[in-house]
């Protein structure tokens, strides 16, 4: 993550130690545009609930204005009181609610997986510009999504727990309409693997044609193949859309999440 492109861990990360020991941090991610940054941190479970949290957070506000975001954005599990409190207490409003989704791929149909599957394909080498160019065309205007660079598609592709094998594509000429990003995040293969959607995309002009499902099973299919047991994924609430496509498929909610968020410049 220290390495990720236009990022500073020396200005972007702010530690907190006790006795020279790291005992906490806040991680800042600037999406310039959409104007935002993104604070992401951690506290010692034996230094909760002493102020670490707010001190943190305190701190890594004025940098965000240097970087010249409009807003803070922390997402935090539905149920964390303490996280909930201290974000109140620095004046960030909840604006926003995901659900976490899961799967168990033993109820899945792989008779019907197969047949409508059909026509996906593994990401290429060199690739990169085309799946950029997708998922800024799926994701455009929808609520936190920053367009990405190729250079940041490269850097997460070339990342060690990456296959270009694991990034879904579906196409109409060279043209790619659809994509399926997977991982495979947990577990040994003799105990049951967890596998992950991190991205599933579909063209707007290809939307309603049965694309997003095409692609959602073709990754399913490659989850299983490498042991995965179990899939989840996050998804907005508020796409109802897509809501209604990973439960048509047998997708549960098991938990959710919420974003919170303070006006900074």
């Amino acid at each position: 993550c220290l390495a990720r492109p236009g990022y500073s861990p020396e200005q972007d990360l702010l530690m907190a130690e006790m006795a020279g020991n790291t005992v906490g941090y806040v991680d800042m991610t600037l999406e310039r545009c959409i104007g935002r940054v993104i604070l992401d941190g951690w506290i010692s479970p034996e230094h909760r609930r002493r102020g670490l949290a707010a001190k943190l957070l305190g701190g890594a506000l004025p940098r965000a204005r240097e970087l010249g975001a409009r807003v803070a954005h922390v997402n935090v599990m539905e149920g964390n009181e303490v996280a909930i409190t201290a974000l109140s207490k620095l004046g960030f409003q909840c604006v926003r609610r995901f659900l976490e989704l899961r799967l168990g791929m033993a109820g899945v149909r792989w008779q019907d997986v197969d047949r409508v599957a059909l026509g996906c394909r593994p990401l290429g080498r060199g690739e990169e510009n085309k799946l950029t160019q997708i998922q800024n065309r799926c994701f455009a205007g929808s609520w936190g999504f920053n367009p990405n660079t190729v250079e940041e598609i490269r850097y997460r592709t070339d990342l060690s727990g990456c296959s270009s094998e694991d990034i879904l594509l579906t196409c109409e000429g060279d043209k790619a309409i659809g994509y399926c990003w997977t991982e495979v995040i947990s577990g040994r293969e003799a105990t049951g693997r967890k596998g992950r959607i991190s991205m599933l995309g579909t063209d707007p002009d290809y939307r309603s044609k049965g694309v997003g499902k095409r692609v959602l099973m073709a990754g399913l299919a490659r989850l299983s193949s490498k042991g995965a047991c179990d899939v989840e994924l996050t998804v907005d609430s508020e796409n109802e859309a897509a809501l209604a496509l990973y439960r048509s498929l047998g997708f549960e909610v098991f938990s959710s999440s919420l974003w919170y968020e303070k006006v900074v410049g």
